[in-house]
């Protein structure tokens, strides 16, 4: 990497689908900064950030361009989930789901749309496949991934043609090592659970030059889930 590499900022990348983004893009080549509320990986100029906050945006923004000077991808991936009864789950809750998933995406692409517009770059957000279907008690979890779907078409059309804007919805994908059954892999009919070098590879596609005709769409990665009929036996 050389200081004309292109920059890509990640959030939420102390973990999970985030680090794995940070890594791939990493190894293509990008300078990366990482932020989240954790610390993050060794050997990547991370950030402790509540990208929830506009201010710690603010500045975290500020910081790459003094010392990254450009910015030619932004990946909105920071999310939290609270599951709980709808009866029981707080308005403080729920804003801070909102807050955490959804307004931080707002923030970011606010305070990086100069950067973004002079690099002609492009924003990626992660949503996920509860923003068409939805297990019970996942009500602020399933708001604010719907709310990202829409927001990212929203921004591919404000800050066209300089910036592209995607949205990658994943389905089950194991960030963890889980303990995975045979059926877990079975039900999909890709034949297996997702990984994280899977969103990765995807996102990695959409800020590079061969997605130079993509922007506003939504890029489902869930194995097939969401296109097969079950009916209960």
């Amino acid at each position: 990497m050389t200081p004309s590499s292109p920059v890509a900022l990640v959030s939420g990348a102390a973990h999970g689908i985030g680090a794995g983004i940070a890594s791939h893009l990493k190894r293509e080549g990008w300078r990366v900064v990482t932020a989240d509320l954790n610390p993050g990986e060794a050997g990547t100029r991370h950030v402790i950030a509540d990208v929830s906050d506009e201010a710690a945006v603010g500045a975290l923004v500020d910081g790459i361009a003094r010392q990254e000077g450009r910015l030619d991808a932004l990946v909105c991936n920071a999310g939290i989930m609270v599951r709980k009864p709808l009866a029981a789950l707080s308005l403080a809750e729920w804003n801070k789901v909102l807050g955490t998933n959804l307004t931080s995406a707002f923030l970011l692409a606010r305070a990086a749309e100069t950067l973004l517009r002079a690099a002609r770059g492009s924003i990626v957000t992660i949503a996920s496949t509860r923003a068409h279907m939805s297990e019970p008690d996942t009500e602020s979890y399933s708001a604010t991934k719907g709310g990202i779907l829409a927001l990212t078409h929203a921004l591919a059309v404000s800050l066209g043609p300089d910036v592209r804007a995607n949205c990658v919805s994943p389905g089950w994908i194991d960030v963890s090592g889980e303990a995975l059954r045979p059926e877990d892999h079975a039900q999909h009919p890709a034949g297996r659970v997702g990984r994280v070098e899977d969103i990765a590879a995807l996102v990695a596609w959409l800020v590079g030059p061969q997605a130079g005709f993509v922007t506003g769409g939504e890029f489902v990665a869930d194995g097939g889930m969401t296109r097969k009929m079950i009916y209960a036996e």
